[in-house]
């Protein structure tokens, strides 16, 4: 059987650098996008489409059903499970790690074929896995990749952070210009994925400061937006009190960038501050098309779970695949908004 421990401790050791590989591969990437929604019940079956007789079912445990970027992941890996013959659970874990240890457990009763998580936290979900690896029901991830020591994970794929995080500076630079000024970032350091973003928001924000005398761009506070709307909302109004003379705000995804939106426009300084996202869910490609959010790196979430499934059928197959695979994001902005076909009506 086919199997890749040695992920696990590849992905240990490159989490203390919080760098990409030589090869262009992060292994500690997790997602923390998303606004409310109304999608997923806690757990939910479907059949194929074309009413065959099911190869098998799929268990799918995600983060959290509230947020939008794992909704997209779930009916995509649903479509593509379908597509081959296979049944899909879906599960919500409601960012609990001990609903979504139960949920593999259900799994490995129900002795599904594969199972799928966007990991809860990256660490405790180990000792669960360690029960389907015991069982010998292959665990794939996304988005989150599980670090946790001697865990067997068959194949990961998530988002390119890190370098999400240098686009996020670019279009900040590019915002700001020689103006330069205060700005701040509304970041959210449990999810390890919004830690990258940061990071590569940071390095381009230095190197843009080097050497300059005027026009620098000073991040004056780093601040818990907890990749919640009301969150970056509260937060933002604080530091427009704490710092009037801000011009830029940084949110880690959507929902704590709408949030600043908000706070902004009560204060009357739409104008003044200008906003750079991640994401790109469809709220906040809205946002931008109507000038609220200056620019977005935006995720690809279901590539992820369309590729997931292809994962999936390649280790059922025994063929060859990459086990692990990080999707670049791409820098979204207005002119890219009034050309969706997301948005045109």
């Amino acid at each position: 059987m086919r199997t890749f421990a040695w992920l696990s401790i590849f992905a240990i050791l490159i989490s203390f650098t919080g760098c990409s590989s030589d090869s262009g591969i992060e292994t500690t990437n997790e997602g923390a996008s998303g606004t409310s929604s109304d999608a997923g019940s806690d757990s939910s079956t479907t059949d194929t489409n074309d009413g065959s007789e099911s190869k098998g079912t799929i268990g799918y445990s995600a983060m959290s059903f509230k947020n939008p970027f794992f909704v997209v992941i779930k009916d995509s890996l649903e479509a593509s499970a379908n597509d081959a013959g296979y049944d899909l659970i879906a599960n919500d874990a409601d960012t609990d790690v001990s609903k979504q240890a139960n949920h593999i457990d259900e799994f490995i009763a129900k002795g599904v074929s594969a199972i799928v998580l966007n990991p809860t936290d990256r660490l405790a979900i180990g000792e669960a896995i360690k029960k389907a690896n015991a069982a010998g029901i292959p665990v794939f991830t996304c988005d989150l990749q599980c670090v946790a020591e001697d865990v067997e994970i068959a194949g990961h794929i998530g988002t390119d952070n890190r370098q999400g995080g240098t686009l996020a500076g670019q279009a900040m630079v590019e915002v700001l210009g020689d103006q330069g000024g205060e700005i701040i970032i509304l970041d959210y350091k449990p999810a390890n994925s919004c830690v990258l973003r940061v990071e590569g928001f940071m390095e381009v924000i230095n190197a843009h400061n080097e050497g300059r005398e005027a026009g620098k761009i000073e991040v004056i506070a780093e601040i818990n937006g907890g990749g919640d709307e009301e969150i970056g909302y509260k937060a933002t109004a604080d530091n427009l009190v704490a710092h009037p003379n801000l011009v830029g705000v940084f949110a880690i995804n959507d929902p704590s960038a709408l949030g600043a939106w908000k706070a902004i426009d009560e204060a009357g300084k739409t104008d003044q501050i200008s906003i750079v996202g991640f994401d790109g869910a469809k709220a906040g490609k809205q946002a931008i098309l109507e000038g609220k959010i200056y620019a977005d790196p935006i995720q690809f979430p279901k590539k992820m779970g369309t590729e997931i499934m292809t994962k999936i059928l390649a280790y059922q197959a025994g063929e060859e695949f990459n086990p692990i695979e990080l999707i670049p994001t791409s820098l979204y902005k207005k002119a890219d908004a009034e050309q969706d076909p997301e948005l045109q009506n």
